[in-house]
């Protein structure tokens, strides 16, 4: 069992006369629980779009959960995060039974092999991949169907 969850967080800028219906902000995000979620939303909201807390109001938060959580799958992960040297980009793969878990998975090999806290990695998209598009070669020795 993962100790992550998987959030979907639906924010805006509070309504004003000059903007009546603002526009709607969603992202995935990967958290322990809603409160945690709520303030990751905020903190990229504010990076990216320059909506503060103060200004804005979140309108619903969803956790998203696997379709076919027993089922094996290979997974992309692009990330970025700060090291003591400066921020690098990355994109891994792991085979795990659902996205949470593998981000799980990602989070723990980041703390061990780069010393990377939560907080200091950014996870920017997560996707399953294919078998034929695996590119790692440690999971590449796991798809060979005589194992």
């Amino acid at each position: 069992m993962s100790r992550l969850n998987e959030y979907q967080v639906v924010g805006r800028r509070s309504p004003t006369e000059k903007e009546p219906v603002p526009k709607l902000f969603r992202m995935r995000l990967f958290a322990p629980n809603e409160v945690v979620a709520k303030s990751r939303f905020w903190y990229f909201l504010k990076q990216v779009n320059k909506v503060k807390k103060a200004s804005g109001e979140i309108v619903s938060v969803n956790q998203i959960f696997e379709k076919k959580p027993l089922a094996v799958k290979n997974f992309g992960i692009w990330i970025r995060y700060n090291s003591r040297s400066g921020t690098h980009n990355m994109y891994k793969e792991y085979r795990e039974l659902s996205r949470v878990e593998a981000v799980d998975t990602c989070y723990q090999d980041m703390a061990a092999r780069h010393r990377a806290r939560f907080t200091s990695i950014q996870i920017i998209k997560v996707a399953e991949v294919k078998a034929a598009d695996v590119r790692r070669p440690y999971i590449k020795q796991l798809l060979d169907p005589k194992l």
